[in-house]
């Protein structure tokens, strides 16, 4: 087995919101289909005070939100409109082209509202990355949680730990929020080659790597790794099979060659049919960058 330790980037939004990117990394551009992996906040805002990301495109992978804390407004291209708790899933397949965006909820923005969670997107395989776009909401009670003696894994999607998640995957992955007592070991799943953790709060060792809050590590090939809590700790455990080729990431887009970028990138400036308009959010976009 080999592991890496991983270091990430924090950004300021402004406001005191603050965003730390692990993944791409330098050491691991993709663990199983993970791609791209965020933790957002914690933060608190003050009354009016909020997120807005206005309308904006994907092509070539799902998203995901999970929060620990606060609530996220989603809206997209296909109609839906849903607010997010923590202990829910919202799956957004883009596939060949989807738009969204999310904000504080009216009543959370009124009153100020902590924000704290983590965000990934999923690489979709090349067999279904041009794939009509959807979006599935999965409240927290559909989630299958796994009891141990020291703690309780929650599967968000794919399968580990003798159990599958509702939420529709592409490809093997698993995506878990732990939560573990001092002392509590989890060994990997061992039907995936690719894994990952990423402490959110306590400490632990994973693959023979001491972790502190906002590390991560990842391991592939060989015995699956196990992770130890070292202290109380919340751990987001992550990863699958390798992705079926490598990805080209720009901007919001993920796709398996250039050519499929420079053609979403000419779709979005030119306001094409394949990217309609926000029902709800039609005013704003925010427009391609010119990196």
């Amino acid at each position: 087995m080999t592991a890496d330790l991983i270091d990430g980037k924090q950004r300021d939004l402004g406001d005191g919101f603050v965003v730390r990117r692990m993944l791409p990394h330098l050491k691991a551009r993709h663990v199983g289909p993970f791609v791209f992996f965020d933790q957002m906040g914690p933060a608190t805002f003050g009354e009016d005070r909020g997120i807005d990301v206005r309308p904006h495109p994907h092509i070539g992978l799902a998203t995901v939100t999970w929060l620990f804390d606060g609530a996220i407004r989603h809206r997209d291209s296909l109609g839906s409109l849903v607010d997010i708790h923590p202990g829910d899933v919202n799956w957004m397949t883009a596939g060949r082209g989807i738009v969204h965006s999310e904000r504080t909820p009216p009543g959370e923005r009124h009153r100020g509202q902590n924000l704290h969670g983590i965000q990934v997107w999923v690489a979709l395989p090349k067999s279904h990355e041009q794939a009509e776009p959807e979006f599935h909401h999965h409240p927290a009670a559909a989630l299958p949680k796994v009891q141990l003696d020291d703690g309780e894994l929650v599967v968000i999607a794919g399968d580990a730990f003798g159990v599958e998640s509702p939420v529709r995957v592409f490809a093997p992955m698993f995506f878990v929020e732990a939560r573990l007592r001092r002392g509590a070991r989890v060994p990997m799943p061992a039907q995936h080659a690719e894994w990952g953790a990423y402490v959110v709060e306590g400490s632990a060792r994973f693959g023979g790597l001491a972790l502190d809050a906002l590390d991560m590590a990842v391991a592939h090939d060989g015995e699956p790794p196990v992770l130890e809590a070292t202290d109380d700790a919340l751990v987001m455990l992550f990863g699958g099979a390798p992705l079926d080729g490598e990805r080209h990431l720009w901007w919001n887009f993920v796709a398996s060659s250039k050519e499929l970028i420079e053609a979403a990138k000419a779709d979005w400036a030119a306001q094409a049919a394949r990217f309609p308009v926000v029902p709800g959010d039609e005013h704003e976009r925010i427009p391609l960058p010119t990196y």
